[in-house]
């Protein structure tokens, strides 16, 4: 079980001195950096060089990336270093997982205001490092790029094997299969929700006050700023036959729609098997649950049947309780926001 009140201190070492990025060389940001991230199990040559060598023994490398920028992505009031460094692996580590692979290694290309302090980078290496080690294991930070900017900006790439099999895509699911979920739904939707309505007064962030928490509320934002998402599932998914399979980014109903028009199927969910906020899982994302479908009675542990694949409905590639859900869920190309009510 991962800790979420672990501190992942925003310090170099206690008692140091603490500059501000502006005050340094780029060499002593990549030293700092490299002192807090061993090199990983499959890195052939790891940092230091012009580029990093992985070994990919099944002879194909899956290959995602995913910027974080401060303001429309995170705020710096809501996360220390820590927790972006965590959150930044974990998103990536989804969407290698979600293809059925393990994941092997991680490249991060940082910009960071000359402000900041050398602390804030060492404790975003240490979230990197944790993350890796708590949720695949034997994949590090390999390599990477630091520049400065007005804007707090990571960039990651991930790298996976998929040891031999073909990966899971989201345009495979057949009418007949079930609908499973590996994960959490809606609990850092319940956090987002939560920091926005109690943390971001007159439209700016501020510092999260424990005192002014309800029960679970700690939780739920814990969820949203530092998710745990089940990496280790997707090679078990796949091994067991999975069909179709991704990572639920943008919300569930947003991302069973994708995963159904790629599929050219219609999925169908179950109210009674999305919990007790069942509009949080229909709408919220960044859990990082992992989505999947299967043959009929086929679902290994850690997945939960929450519907099942019917053909194609014309303007209904998502439906709930046999209805059809409306654009719930984050887009960023959209108008309109998560709607994360409970």
């Amino acid at each position: 079980m991962v800790d979420h009140s672990a501190p992942g201190p925003d310090a170099v070492a206690a008692g140091s001195e603490d500059p501000t990025i502006g005050e340094v060389s780029e060499g002593r940001v990549l030293r700092t950096i490299l002192a807090r991230t061993p090199a990983g199990r499959d890195a052939l040559l790891g940092p230091g060089d012009d580029a990093a060598v992985i070994a990919a023994p099944s002879g194909s490398v899956v290959a995602t990336t995913d910027t974080l920028v401060e303001g429309p992505d995170f705020r710096a009031a809501w996360s220390t270093g820590y927790d972006l460094g965590w959150k930044s692996a974990a998103v990536n580590l989804a969407d290698v997982a979600a293809m059925g692979a393990r994941p092997t290694a991680l490249l991060v290309a940082l910009a960071v205001p000359k402000d900041r302090r050398l602390s804030f980078v060492a404790a975003l290496a240490d979230g990197f490092r944790d993350a890796c080690a708590a949720l695949a294991p034997g994949c590090a930070v390999v390599g990477g790029d630091l520049t400065v900017s007005a804007t707090l900006m990571i960039a990651v790439t991930a790298l996976g094997d998929l040891e031999g099999r073909a990966p899971v895509t989201r345009a495979g699911a057949r009418v007949g299969d079930d609908v499973a979920i590996a994960g959490e739904m809606g609990h850092a939707a319940h956090g987002l929700s939560v920091l926005f309505g109690r943390f971001h007064p007159a439209g700016a962030a501020v510092p999260v006050d424990p005192a002014l928490l309800a029960e679970g509320e700690a939780e739920a934002i814990a969820a949203q700023v530092r998710p745990v998402p089940p990496i280790g599932l997707g090679p078990v998914a796949a091994v067991a036959g999975a069909t179709a399979m991704m990572d639920v980014s943008d919300g569930l109903a947003l991302d069973a729609g994708r995963m159904a028009e790629a599929s050219g199927v219609t999925i169908a969910l179950e109210q009674a098997a999305l919990g007790a906020h069942p509009r949080r899982a229909l709408a919220g994302g960044e859990d990082h649950a992992l989505l999947a479908t299967f043959p009929a009675g086929a679902l290994p542990p850690g997945f939960r049947r929450i519907g099942s694949v019917v053909p194609a409905s014309e303007g209904a590639p998502v439906l709930y309780d046999g209805e059809p859900v409306g654009p719930l869920g984050w887009d960023p190309y959209r108008d309109a926001g998560a709607d994360v009510g409970t």
